[in-house]
């Protein structure tokens, strides 16, 4: 089952994230920067959109078999994701005098960064994200075959919703605490990176879809609802910025979001539907990994030829960014993800 009105809904979460490492000081983004400097909450809405749509995607097995789930996760997430590191690391040893730690490497090519504090964030950097999504990939069909399957939701929400809160409490008491000593400190990493302390939007994404699946489909016309709960989320990140929402907590707004959307029959899916917005939700994940190579190499280049204007810089980056995604998803992306997905186990 796949819910079209969600996919362009990635590609809105992808560019969100790519304003907040970009576009703050850009107009129009500058006229609202605090809910923009609060944008990379769009990551907390891939993990929770994620752990919706796995349910979602194998809800109809009554086991998942290890070996081929685990192969088409690679194919989905793996190939893209080397390709962004490699265009990364081949700019920095070729046009920069930035150096490769050899040990970063190897934690970015094996997808393991967000386990070691201090080298979470090299080389490009979105990848963090990435490894955290290889532990949720891991874990699901651990969760899947001996609870999901087996479980009504109903029974599944208590323990969820705990550890849902658990992990809130958890990050909250740490961050405000005297263990806590800043950015670009192994505490930093830990709270903020470490895969178990976002594994609860995974479950939360996982409970949502156990729920959908689970009940009775019924669309409506939810544009009113989908809508507030946009300006909500807004409000907060515009007025709420004496918390930090990086530990998944707006997963109390993206779940219901989500759910809304996926039930909804209003003019927001008719037009989020259209071929041209599924497109820009399937090559969003080109934009979100391939960001820091495009925008590196495109921002260098246009310097060169004297444009140094930041808004134009921009705007080029990001445009250049979605025609790569484009070319990378229709020569790259989808055909070595079939190819492997081919691939059988010997008997």
């Amino acid at each position: 089952m796949r819910i079209e009105q969600l996919t362009f809904t990635r590609f809105i979460a992808a560019s969100l994230i790519v304003i907040f490492h970009y576009g703050v000081d850009i107009f129009p983004f500058s006229l609202q920067k605090t809910v923009f400097l609060g944008a990379n909450i769009g990551v907390s809405y891939f993990f929770v959109l994620s752990g919706f749509v796995m349910i979602v995607a194998y809800h109809k097995k009554q086991k998942i078999s290890i070996f081929d789930y685990l192969r088409n996760r690679f194919a989905r997430i793996y190939p893209l994701y080397l390709l962004a590191t490699l265009i990364l690391v081949s700019y920095y040893l070729l046009s920069t005098n930035v150096s490769i730690d050899l040990i970063d490497l190897f934690a970015n090519l094996f997808m393991i960064q967000s386990w070691m504090p201090q080298r979470v964030l090299t080389l490009n950097f979105p990848g963090w994200s990435l490894s955290v999504e290889l532990f949720f990939y891991i874990t699901f069909p651990i969760l899947f075959n001996y609870f999901y399957n087996r479980l009504d939701y109903k029974k599944l929400a208590l323990p969820i919703l705990l550890f849902f809160g658990v992990s809130q409490l958890v990050f909250f008491y740490f961050f405000y605490s005297e263990y806590y000593q800043g950015p670009n400190t192994v505490s930093h990493d830990l709270l903020f990176y470490f895969p178990v302390i976002h594994l609860n939007e995974f479950l939360v994404g996982n409970l949502l879809g156990l729920y959908f699946i689970q009940r009775d489909y019924k669309t409506r016309n939810n544009a009113f609802l989908i809508i507030s709960l946009i300006i909500v989320c807004a409000l907060i990140l515009a007025y709420g910025n004496a918390i930090d929402y990086h530990n998944g907590i707006l997963a109390v707004i993206f779940a219901p979001m989500i759910l809304l959307i996926s039930y909804d029959h209003s003019w927001i899916s008719r037009i989020s539907r259209s071929k041209s917005l599924i497109h820009l939700g399937e090559i969003s994940y080109g934009v979100y990994i391939l960001q820091i190579p495009v925008f590196s190499i495109t921002r260098r280049l246009l310097i060169y030829l004297g444009i140094t204007n930041k808004a134009s810089i921009f705007y080029i980056c990001f445009i250049v960014l979605i025609l790569f995604s484009s070319i990378t998803y229709k020569f790259i992306e989808t055909p070595l993800r079939k190819k492997i997905k081919s691939i059988k186990l010997a008997s």
